[in-house]
């Protein structure tokens, strides 16, 4: 399986997508900055501490490496259905259902690393911009920092789950626009902030939509032999 998911990783160049996720996170740093220093400029605060300021984080984070994740299931899964690549490796002594399981495997881990070292990266930058800026006058404590840390790192493995439920769309007619689409409209009802609230606040909320994210990807692998490639 391993052996696999580096082929998939050398195939698809793997080091471009790496380059996006680095800039979509600097993309990412730059919105924080604007949000925080516009307002400051009247006098208002727009994060009250550093747990809005991290929850903020974490929910720009999710979204945009969950809509990432929709692209790498289009190029990795979608895009070899449509344009037939995929009989090539059905042509190896390869049980196709390997073959699938380890793309499914190299999105759920790039979409859960890229979740995971953007927080981080992002936390960081902040504190150390804040320091200077001082847009948060909340003290940092270590209790509040191992909170986001364990938070982040649950939010990050259900996000890397849910990230497959676009692939039930896109697979019924090989469409990544269809694929990508439904990823930004799972975003947007899950992630949308009504008054200080989202449905990701909800803790069964993301628990439920990675459950059903792994049943995709379970049925995906399972139903792989049925489907007829011509």
């Amino acid at each position: 399986m391993l052996n696999l998911m580096k082929l998939e990783l050398r195939k698809f160049k793997i080091m471009g997508y790496i380059r996006g996720a680095v800039i979509a996170t600097l993309i990412i740093f730059g919105f924080m900055i604007l949000v925080s220093y516009s307002p400051k400029m009247n006098g208002i605060n727009v994060f009250e501490d550093y747990s809005n300021v991290f929850s903020k984080i974490g929910v720009l984070v999710r979204v945009t490496f969950t809509i990432f994740a929709a692209v790498l299931l289009g190029r990795f899964v979608i895009d070899e259905f449509n344009h037939k690549t995929i009989t090539v490796l059905f042509m190896y002594p390869i049980k196709r259902h390997k073959v699938i399981a380890a793309k499914l495997m190299v999105v759920i881990a790039f979409t859960f690393l890229c979740i995971v070292a953007s927080t981080i990266i992002l936390s960081t930058l902040y504190i150390v911009v804040n320091s200077f800026t001082h847009f948060v006058s909340d003290e940092l404590t270590l209790t509040l920092v191992l909170q986001h840390a364990a938070k982040s790192g649950f939010y990050a493995l259900a996000a890397s789950f849910t990230a497959l439920i676009p692939l039930y769309f896109g697979m019924r007619k090989y469409s990544i626009p269809t694929t990508i689409v439904s990823s930004v409209i799972m975003v947007l009802l899950t992630s949308s902030d009504g008054g200080g609230f989202s449905l990701n606040d909800i803790i069964i909320v993301p628990i439920l939509l990675a459950a059903i994210g792994i049943a995709v990807g379970y049925m995906a692998i399972r139903k792989i032999d049925q489907i007829d490639i011509r």
